[in-house]
């Protein structure tokens, strides 16, 4: 290892920049982020989680995102992972757009939350 390597601290708040699924729902229910950084949400649920933009079903809230466009779109453009997520894995996403950006999971829409992108 690097001589110093373990004294390095992460970034301030980067350890805060994950979503944690569960059974139970999205956690926290709301995120404050920066313009540019990349939010992690991650499956520890026992059910597949197919995080997508508000609203149900059209996932047409965040810009240049919709369902309809899964299938055709650069991977990492849409705030939609177009595909269940498996229980252990995650999916990130990086918010180049500012602003309060609803999202949902689309195989279970009553569980939702909220990145504010400042």
């Amino acid at each position: 290892s690097l001589e110093g390597e373990e004294n390095m601290m992460p970034p301030m708040g980067e350890s805060s920049l994950m979503v944690m699924y569960s059974d139970e729902g999205y956690s926290p229910k709301e995120l404050t982020i920066q313009k540019g950084e990349t939010v992690t949400f991650t499956n520890a649920s026992s059910q597949p989680m197919w995080t997508a933009s508000a609203i149900h079903p059209t996932h047409e809230v965040y810009p240049k995102t919709s369902i309809v466009k899964c299938s055709s779109a650069p991977a990492g453009e849409m705030f939609d992972s177009c595909v269940g997520t498996p229980t252990g894995s995650s999916w990130t996403f990086q918010f180049n757009e500012a602003g309060s950006w609803g999202y949902h999971n689309h195989l279970r829409p009553n569980h939702w939350g909220k990145v504010i992108v400042e």
